[in-house]
């Protein structure tokens, strides 16, 4: 019987448990504040770059290499994989992909490279799907095709305090972090073929926070077959449990998970950001 391994990268902000339980490895990203390099889901947290980018200290990040990427593929086929799906954040926003094309050339087991489109927990929600359709006994090209399905129909709505931190990064256009700053208004983001771009301007943070309430319900209602829900924030945890206990409601759930994003991710998107992703079943 083939044995088929799941594969992803420490932005799409699976706890260790999860990825344990999933039988998902993890290849993290490096996170450098200051002159200092951090692995990201070792000895960096999120309140460290919270703190950095408060402080105005320079953060940002790094890929993990081809190099690392084939260790961990070789790694695996010693295991006993035949086969690898490698489920990654977008390719517009990071060369992550780029690295584990290039490992998987040199690969001694077939690897299959799939581009989420997403950031944070919707990659998570896409490799999961990759594990579940294994688990579930499909071959590799269904397990890729659950992975890539998922990507392309998540939708992830954020709430930024501010559009500098991502511009800063180039993760969204300078047009748009002008007009945020002139209008003083509070966007709402989303990502839409791996970029993330404006979705609309609302004028106070109380006004932003309901609007990606409704919006996030509405996206909720139009899946007929059940979906996954998580919010994530970066020092912003007081919020995004209030926005999450709203949502639990009005869906007629007990709960809805509440994590913080992955150290990665937070240098990009500063502190104050919440965000609601939404994955259909």
């Amino acid at each position: 019987m083939s044995h088929v391994a799941i594969v992803t990268d420490s932005t799409s902000s699976l706890s260790v448990e999860d990825a344990k339980r999933e039988g998902i490895t993890v290849v993290p990203l490096q996170v450098i504040i200051g002159a200092d390099v951090f692995t990201e889901g070792q000895d960096v947290t999120a309140d460290m770059i919270a703190e950095a980018l408060s402080a105005f200290v320079p953060v940002s990040t790094s890929r993990p290499t081809p190099d690392d990427f084939l260790a961990v593929y070789e790694r695996l086929a010693a295991e006993g994989a035949d086969a690898i799906i490698s489920v990654h954040l977008s390719s517009r926003m990071s060369g992550t992909l780029d690295s584990a094309v290039l490992a998987s050339k040199q690969s001694s087991v077939p690897v299959t490279c799939i581009d989420s489109t997403q950031v944070g927990i919707a990659t998570g929600f896409a490799a999961g799907r990759a594990a579940q359709a294994r688990d579930a006994g499909e071959d590799a090209a269904g397990i890729a095709d659950a992975a890539r399905r998922a990507g392309e129909r998540s939708t992830a709505l954020l709430y930024v305090d501010t559009l500098e931190y991502l511009k800063r990064g180039g993760r969204v256009g300078s047009a748009a972090a002008l007009i945020g700053s002139a209008l003083a208004v509070k966007p709402i983001l989303t990502i839409t073929d791996g970029l993330v771009v404006p979705l609309e301007r609302v004028r106070t943070k109380a006004k932003a926070l309901a609007r990606l309430e409704t919006l996030a319900l509405e996206h909720c209602e139009s899946c007929e077959d059940g979906f996954d829900i998580g919010v994530q924030h970066l020092a912003g945890a007081a919020t995004a449990a209030a926005v999450a206990e709203r949502l639990a409601a009005a869906l007629g759930r007990d709960s809805i998970p509440v994590d913080e994003v992955g150290a990665a991710i937070g240098a990009h998107v500063g502190p104050g950001m919440v965000a609601v992703t939404i994955t259909p079943r």
